[in-house]
């Protein structure tokens, strides 16, 4: 069932139960004060006939009092031979015993219904030839408060009961007609207020990699639809961006990867071309060696990065002391920094602790430190600083290299980006490494920033989330 359909069906199935339950309110209300209207009726029919016999139903003495008035009391009279009239009010005494003691003539061989054992004024209905009556039934005490008979009298009811009966045709036939009205317009209105929807759809089913850019027209009105629509088209928004860093970074890594396949294969096909010297082949397998080298390089940062962008590694997060995790990083490092004369200078909190996973905070550190290393002056120095600010605990490692332009700062943690667009690599790296470093800090929470000068250098500063002495 579309969604047009199933919006008229509920939205019918409710409001039919609404109307069928204001249509039985109705006529059971109507019913009510039909029935209360014959009730009251039949009360002073009853004070109008104890008024006439002066009694009251507390004093009855004796059944004769009422002899001759019940006969004088309906105006219509008729031989008892014929058939009764239904058109006029009926009055019948009993005995306790139920036995008819004296009626009115219009009953003819007829007689009202008895119940006994009432001790109360009654209403009920019944019968007589066919024809529905309204009957009241009064239990008539002594002076002692003992039952000695019954007044019953009976007034028609078939006038009322043919409006109740037209009523009840009404709600019956008119229920049908506009629940099939209300189901036909509901789905109108619903097919209207969907149209939207339909539009979303059909732009959503015509949306490809290669058109990716359209977008979904906002309603007019600000409501659900054009959150809906408002949603979709930032969804599309953070999609296309994922599919231009895909694009941007297969590219790359292409890039990356065949430029040293390519010098392998260039290097091994001038080796082929004619004999040469045993010197000459060990330099150029040398060459390839470090070649290939360089691209496995590549290819296990970019397993990592997948590994750490995939959320597949949990950290295993625990105190670190991290003067001692910068002296370790520093440590392995010593012999790049010493081919540059480079100096590592560790200033700050000496028993500063972190909490943070050690594997990934010595990748963090190294990448850090090896990009301070590669884009330092010789014989400058990598000025490390540990500070407490409020509850966090921050780590600052600033070079005297050759800065970053301002511009260009968002960008140094996108995959394969650096700074120089000819994509050089003559430092030796690939563009990864602070992309690592960005997801690895943000798997333990670790804010990273940077902020740098193109004269005086760059700085990199590591907040972490907690601290502990």
């Amino acid at each position: 069932m579309s969604l047009r359909n199933r919006i008229a069906f509920y939205y019918t199935i409710t409001t039919a139960f609404l109307i069928a339950l204001v249509f039985a309110i109705l006529y059971f209300m109507v019913e009510s004060i039909v029935y209360k209207q014959f009730d009251e009726e039949i009360n002073n029919e009853v004070t109008e006939l104890f008024t006439d016999a002066h009694a009251t139903s507390h004093d009855f003495t004796s059944f004769s009092r009422f002899k001759t008035f019940i006969d004088d009391n309906i105006e219509v009279k008729i031989d008892p031979k014929e058939a009764v009239k239904v058109d006029t009010e009926f009055i019948q005494l009993v005995n306790i015993e139920g036995e008819v003691i004296n009626k009115s003539i219009n009953l003819a061989r007829n007689v009202l219904i008895f119940k006994p054992g009432e001790t109360t004024m009654i209403y009920f209905n019944s019968t007589i030839n066919n024809s529905a009556i309204r009957q009241g039934q009064l239990p008539l005490f002594n002076r002692d408060g003992i039952i000695k008979g019954y007044l019953i009298i009976a007034v028609p009811m078939k006038k009322a009961i043919i409006v109740l009966n037209d009523l009840e045709n009404v709600f019956r036939f008119s229920f049908p007609a506009i629940i099939l009205t209300l189901f036909v317009l509901t789905r109108l209105i619903a097919g209207k207020s969907i149209r939207p929807i339909e539009k979303v759809i059909a732009t959503a089913e015509k949306m490809t990699q290669p058109n990716i850019h359209q977008r979904i027209g906002l309603p007019f009105h600000h409501d659900e639809l054009y959150r809906l629509s408002a949603t979709i088209n930032a969804l599309l928004d953070r999609m296309e961006d994922a599919f231009q860093r895909e694009k941007q970074f297969t590219a790359d890594a292409s890039h990356e990867l065949k430029t040293p396949l390519s010098v392998v294969k260039g290097t091994l096909e001038v080796l082929v071309r004619k004999p040469r010297e045993r010197e000459q082949y060990e330099n150029k397998i040398q060459f390839c060696l470090m070649e290939l080298n360089r691209m496995a390089q590549l290819i296990d940062q970019l397993l990592m990065l997948a590994r750490y962008e995939s959320n597949k590694m949990n950290p295993h997060i625990q105190e670190v002391s991290l003067p001692i995790a910068l002296e370790a990083a520093t440590a392995r490092l010593h012999p790049i920094a010493f081919e540059k004369k480079i100096e590592f200078k560790i200033t700050g909190t000496e028993k500063a602790s972190v909490t943070a996973d050690l594997a990934m905070l010595d990748i963090i550190l190294e990448n850090i430190l090896s990009n301070a290393i590669k884009y330092s002056h010789e014989a400058s120095v990598v000025t490390i600083t540990i500070e407490r600010q409020e509850r966090n605990i921050l780590c600052s490692i600033a070079d005297q290299g050759i800065g970053i332009p301002e511009e260009k700062l968002h960008a140094v943690f996108e995959r394969f980006y650096r700074v120089d667009e000819s994509r050089s690599s003559g430092t030796g790296g690939f563009g990864l490494g602070l992309s690592i470093v960005k997801r690895l800090a943000d798997i333990q929470q670790i804010k990273v920033g940077v902020k740098s000068n193109k004269t005086i250098g760059t700085t990199f500063t590591l907040t972490f989330p907690s601290t502990a002495s």
